[in-house]
Parts: C-alpha cells; sequence; structure tokens
C-alpha cells in the first residue's frame, strides 16, 4: 500500500501545481473514517481506496479526482455523510464522490432491476462529469485484481459477469484499452476459469517452443524501419487469453488453426511517418487481405487513432501490427485520461458524445431488461463508418439500416424517416449499410415511428425510441377505444349509475385507477360482463366467468373425443398441411399453434408447468386464413396486380393492412383464406414472380 508521502510525491511529480493539503486531508480522513474495516483478503479496508488514488496516478490525472479515488467509498461504508466531505473538500470533490459512491441501498425485486438501476443512477452521474467513469474504472479494476479473495465462487463469477458485460465496454469506449484488456482477463478467469487455462498453457507452451520468436520478429521490424530512416520503437506480445477465446468461438476454429496470436506496436515520431512505414511494411511482407485499417483518417467514436494492418511474416506466422505516434499510443492506452497528461480536459469532455446517447436511453427504457439491452448494444458492438450528403461521419454498429443511421443523426430524423437514398439510390428502410457508404434519409413531418421497424432497426437508441413511440400511441388508442366500450357498456345497464359505481367497480376489479380500466377492457382482459357487474351487481345476469365465453370450433385430436374447443393462434396463422401443436392452459381451451411457431420457444424456455401440450392433427375443414406480408413497388395498379393474382389462385382477401410506406417501397399484410398450405405456397410464389412485387413473406 503506498504511504502517505509517496501517493503525494507520485501526483506533485507530475502537476507541481496540485493542492498538496487536499490530499494529506483526504488521506488521513479517509484512513480515520474506515478505522478498522478489513477487506475479503484481510488487509486493512484503508489499503483499497489507496491503491485506487495510486492506479489514478498512473493517468497523471488531477488532484481532484484522486482525491475523488480516496474518499470513493466513504460515504458508503463509514458514517461520513455529503454534507461533511463538501465542508472538508469543497463542492467539486463532494459532487464526484457523491456520483462514483456504490448504491447499495438500492431495493429491486432481481438482479437484474438491481443492475439497471445502478446502471442508470451511474450513467446520469459521468455524464455530468466523465473523472466519475474514470474514478469507478480504477475501483472496479482494483476489486478484480483483489476478486480471488472473496470464498463464494458464484459471488466471483457474478462480479466477473457485471465487469464483462459493463464496465469492460465503458473502458473500451473512452478508448482505456489497457483497463479492458486487464478486466477482460481477470473477468475470463473467474467465468470460463477451464478455458483460461487450456489457453495460458498453451500460450506458455509456445513461448518455450518457438524461442523468443516475438523478440526476433520485433528486432526485424525495427531494422527494416530504421534503414529506411523512419525512427520507431517496436515491441511485442501475445495476445491475451480472452481476445484468443473469442476469436476461437467467432471463427469456429482451435487454438492450433489460429494463426495471429501475435501483436506487434510500431511506435514512430510524425503521422506521416505512419503511412511511410505501413508502405515499407507492405514492401517487404505480404498483407492479409482485408486486414487494413486506418484509424488515422478515420479515428475510432472514443478517439483512437492508428494504423491496423497483418501480414505473412517468415515462415508463414501471420502478424498483426499497430503503428502510431506517441501522442496515439498515449491515448490508445489511456483514452480520454491521457487528454489530463496533455492538459486536454476540452478534448476529453467532447469524446464523450455516446455516453448522451446511453442518457437519451434511459429516459426511453420500459423496463430494466430492455434498460441492459439496449444499453449493451451501445457500448459493445462492432463498429461502421457512413456518411451524411454533407460529409459528416455516422459510426454505427456491423448490421445497421438507415432507420439507425437516422437515430444516429437525430431522434426526431428517425421518427419522421419515410425512406432512403444509399449513394444516390433508393432503397427500402430495411437495407443493410455497408462500411463507407453515403446515406440520404427521406423525411415526413407527418410520419411516425413504424412496429414493423423493430425488426431490423439494431441500434439501442433507435430500439429505444421505436418501443417509447409504439408504448405511447398504443396506450392512448386502447384508452380511446375502452372510452367507447365503457360508453357502450354503461348505456347498457338496467339503469343508470350512480357517481360512486366507477369507483366501487375499481375496488371490485382490484383495478388502481380508470385508465387501467380502459386499458383493460380494450384488450379483453376483462369481459363486458364482468365490467356491468362490477359496474351493477347483478345486471349481467348470470355466471359472469362464462357470460361472454367465445364459440369455439372443434379438431381432430389423437387420444381424445373429438369436438374439443380450440382456436388458431393469432400469432403464426396455422393453415392445413402445417404441422400443428396443441396448447392448454388452465381455464381455457386448446390454442393450436404451428410446430415451429416462436412463442413455443418462449414456452418451452419458461418450463410452464401449468402448460400441457396436446398432439393435434387437421381434421375436415374448409380452410383457414393465412397471414402473409408483402413488399410493393410504390406505383400505380400494384395493389390491383396483388388482387387479381390473389383472385386467380382462388384464395379470398379477409383483411388488408398498410403497415409501412416510404419513398419507393409498401408494406401491407393481408390475410387469405386458402383451402390448405400447398395452395399457399403456390399463391405466394405467384405473387412473387409479379414485377411490381419486391419480396412476400409468411407471418
Amino acid at each position: 500500500m503506498l504511504r502517505q508521502y509517496e501517493l503525494v510525491d507520485r501526483v506533485l511529480d507530475y502537476d507541481p501545481e496540485a493542492d498538496e493539503a487536499l490530499l494529506n486531508r483526504a488521506y488521513v480522513f479517509s484512513m480515520h473514517a474506515h478505522g478498522s474495516q478489513k477487506r475479503a483478503s484481510g488487509d486493512p479496508y484503508f489499503s483499497h481506496p489507496i491503491e485506487v488514488a495510486g492506479i489514478l496516478t498512473d493517468l497523471h490525472l488531477d488532484d481532484e479526482t484522486i482525491a475523488t479515488a480516496i474518499l470513493h467509498d466513504t460515504i458508503e461504508d463509514t458514517v461520513a455523510t455529503p454534507e461533511e466531505i463538501a465542508r472538508l473538500f469543497g463542492p467539486a470533490v463532494a459532487r464526484l464522490v457523491d456520483g462514483v459512491t456504490k448504491l447499495s441501498k438500492i431495493e429491486a425485486q432481481t438482479e437484474t432491476a438491481r443492475a439497471a438501476e445502478n446502471l442508470r443512477k451511474f450513467l446520469l452521474a459521468m455524464s455530468d462529469d466523465i473523472r466519475v467513469l474514470l474514478v469507478k474504472l480504477a475501483d472496479r479494476l482494483h476489486n478484480m485484481r483483489t476478486l480471488h479473495h472473496i470464498a463464494k465462487p458464484e459471488k466471483r463469477r457474478r462480479i466477473a459477469r457485471e465487469t464483462m458485460d459493463i464496465y469492460a465496454p465503458l473502458a473500451e469506449r473512452i478508448g482505456m484499452y489497457e483497463f479492458m484488456k486487464e478486466m477482460q482477463t481477470l473477468a475470463f478467469q473467474q467465468i470460463e476459469p477451464e478455458a483460461y487455462e487450456s489457453i495460458s498453457r498453451r500460450l506458455e507452451q509456445l513461448k518455450i517452443g518457438g524461442g523468443d520468436k516475438i523478440a526476433m520478429i520485433a528486432s526485424g521490424l525495427t531494422l527494416l524501419l530504421t534503414r529506411a530512416g523512419v525512427d520507431a520503437q517496436v515491441e511485442g506480445r501475445e495476445k491475451h487469453p480472452y481476445s484468443i477465446w473469442r476469436k476461437m468461438a467467432e471463427r469456429h476454429i482451435s487454438f492450433e488453426q489460429l494463426s495471429d496470436v501475435m501483436a506487434f506496436r510500431a511506435i514512430v515520431p510524425t503521422v506521416e511517418d505512419c503511412y511511410r512505414a505501413m508502405g515499407l511494411i507492405h514492401r517487404r511482407w505480404p498483407m492479409v487481405p482485408g486486414r487494413f485499417k486506418d484509424y488515422i483518417s478515420t479515428p475510432k467514436r472514443n478517439g483512437y487513432r492508428s494504423l491496423h494492418t497483418s501480414v505473412i511474416h517468415a515462415g508463414n506466422a501471420r502478424i498483426e501490427i499497430q503503428i502510431r505516434t506517441p501522442e496515439m499510443h498515449a491515448e490508445a492506452e489511456f483514452g480520454v485520461a491521457a487528454h489530463w497528461a496533455y492538459k486536454d480536459k476540452v478534448k476529453a469532455g467532447n469524446q464523450t458524445s455516446w455516453i448522451r446517447d446511453l442518457v437519451e436511453i434511459l429516459d426511453t427504457a420500459a423496463s430494466p431488461e430492455e434498460l441492459l439491452e439496449h444499453t449493451r448494444m451501445a457500448m459493445y458492438q462492432d463498429r461502421i463508418f457512413a456518411f451524411t450528403p454533407k460529409g459528416e461521419l455516422i459510426q454505427l454498429p456491423k448490421g445497421a439500416t438507415p432507420v439507425d443511421f437516422a437515430y444516429g443523426v437525430h431522434t426526431d430524423l428517425g421518427d419522421q424517416a419515410v425512406g432512403a437514398k444509399i449513394n444516390g439510390r433508393v432503397v427500402p428502410l430495411k437495407t443493410i449499410i455497408e462500411n463507407g457508404d453515403q446515406v440520404q434519409i427521406l423525411r415526413s413531418k407527418g410520419q411516425t415511428p413504424q412496429p414493423n421497424w423493430l425488426n431490423f432497426a439494431i441500434t439501442g437508441k433507435a430500439l429505444a425510441s421505436i418501443r417509447r413511440h409504439l408504448r405511447h400511441t398504443e396506450r392512448d388508442e386502447q384508452l380511446k377505444l375502452g372510452r367507447k366500450l365503457l360508453d357502450d357498456i354503461v348505456h347498457r345497464l338496467p339503469a343508470q349509475i350512480g357517481a360512486d359505481a366507477l369507483a366501487h367497480a375499481l375496488q371490485r376489479l382490484k383495478l388502481p385507477d380508470e385508465p387501467a380500466l380502459l386499458i383493460a377492457i380494450a384488450r379483453r382482459t376483462l369481459s363486458d360482463a364482468q365490467v356491468m357487474e362490477s359496474l351493477m351487481p347483478g345486471a349481467a345476469g348470470g355466471d359472469v366467468g362464462h357470460a361472454l365465453a367465445p364459440q369455439k370450433s372443434a379438431i381432430s385430436i389423437r387420444g381424445l373425443t373429438a369436438g374439443v374447443a380450440y382456436d388458431l393462434a393469432q400469432c403464426c396463422h396455422p393453415v392445413p398441411g402445417d404441422r400443428i401443436v396443441g396448447l392448454r392452459r388452465p381455464d381455457a381451451g386448446i390454442e393450436v399453434h404451428v410446430i415451429t411457431c416462436a412463442v413455443l420457444s418462449e414456452l418451452a424456455e419458461r418450463a410452464e408447468s401449468e402448460t400441457d401440450w396436446v398432439d393435434v392433427s387437421w381434421g375436415e375443414t374448409e380452410g383457414a386464413v393465412a397471414r402473409i406480408s408483402i413488399e410493393v413497388r410504390n406505383e400505380p395498379g400494384a395493389l390491383g396486380v396483388i388482387a387479381t393474382v390473389i383472385g386467380a389462385h382462388k384464395a379470398n382477401i379477409i383483411n388488408l393492412r398498410l403497415d409501412n410506406r416510404d419513398t419507393g417501397f409498401h408494406t401491407n399484410t393481408i390475410d387469405v383464406e386458402v383451402h390448405d398450405l400447398p395452395q399457399l405456397m403456390r399463391l405466394m410464389a405467384g405473387l412473387r414472380a409479379a414485377d411490381a412485387v419486391n419480396a412476400v413473406e409468411r407471418v
């Protein structure tokens, strides 16, 4: 553990103007506050905040941040109060300490909810001052270094998983790759101990078997560059175990098949030297196609700049080489924190626009699960680059569509998108954007987010915004419908109801307020008879539980008597010829699904004990209704073509709905009555053959 004078001397070495008295006060206060508290390792608890502060001195952070690190656990774990911290150390340090303080008193019902609430408050705090994140990452890094002292394996794995899912991606997003790599390695050791041991053992065997191969290759690279007049400092290393394991999993290959386990870094004086060195290396060894990346001309969103390439070195060894300047290297190692060393705090603040996106997601997430899903999407996906018509660079995850691009530019643009042009060509909004594409979003003030966008949008910001709009729209529509249905129910009562009747009805139905009643009526979770009975007992005139039970049909059921009541599931719309299965729940008839229906998969995963599976088969039937989605060109007569094709196949249109409309294409959902599956397949093939039709899918 660092002594008081050692810690202060470290700070004064890189910042002679630091407030020495502030650091001394913080050290003494924290030591007295934590007193005799012990960590799981048996060390004094006070050693932890001092080691966190020591980690941050390596980043050359300012005195307020170092004081915050020393004090970061005092409010949570001691009797110290925020007011006391503000009085003794100033409002800036108090605000930072409050932002970093762990939120242990949060009461939530599930681990997911607790993690989401911690993440929510943490993101809000760090959006105000990025130093909150720097202290928190150093805190988590030291906790991971001492994680092996915790006795319970399940607790170690939980902390490691949280580190892998949240803190390592956060470190990566602000460019602190050394923090990220060490946290990933320590977490991987707990989550996949056998894989970690196996890869580590093989890396050791590789060292022994190949001699000092890394040093020899590094020496050869240095010689190549210096002979050409490029002053280069070259170093090499094996990739860390988690990086190797992830590549093996992504490529579905064994360790022996993985050729690029060695990485080299060349530090050269200027940007011009970077490109010159790259040319020299490519002239000396063949480049691996598709592996050259220029992050100098097009930096990553976190500010990372470097040239990357992979070459086939002597003996068919594939090696990765990174080339950068000393300033780029400092930023690559420590990201935003590096700007404190360069006294460039303004630039550090400008590199956190992605945090604003995360904070916007906080306002739109409907549940803890949705918040965690969208946040991880925003933090931890491979990126591509696309351009606006004015040349502005927009970074997106691989697989992104114009909808994601529009929301990446601005939420209003996403909400109003009606179409897109990629490289000047009109395309559907679900088209996948390629690296380097120029994207123009076509907008209309009358447009609103469409439900089918959820099928192809992939960014957390886009999904959160679409779902928020749909929730509000659905609620408004349900309230209007519920009000209309309730007025009709009241009109059918045998007498006019009193002023208190609605309040008593809510009590009988155990609903909190009138909007909840209206939504329940609109969703048909309450029958008309139940509402009538709650408003005026006896008005329903019978057993309200079965007063309005829908009429069921009958099909053959192997092992049961014919004539059992059933419903054809609305999620998959089975038709004669589909392989089907029945689903029976308590107090309900049998629901018939296609065997491949996604709802069945969800139920199987939940393993619902009260759900019975029933083996069913088609009996005699005159047909069924299938639902298909048709994407047609936006041109006169297109719907007439569809209707003609459907009529020619002796099918009948039951319902048609326009789901999506943009400049070039319309997407319609059509319910058609068909005899059986072969007829449906012939119909879909006929539709696909029509020139006006772009795509046909069964819903």
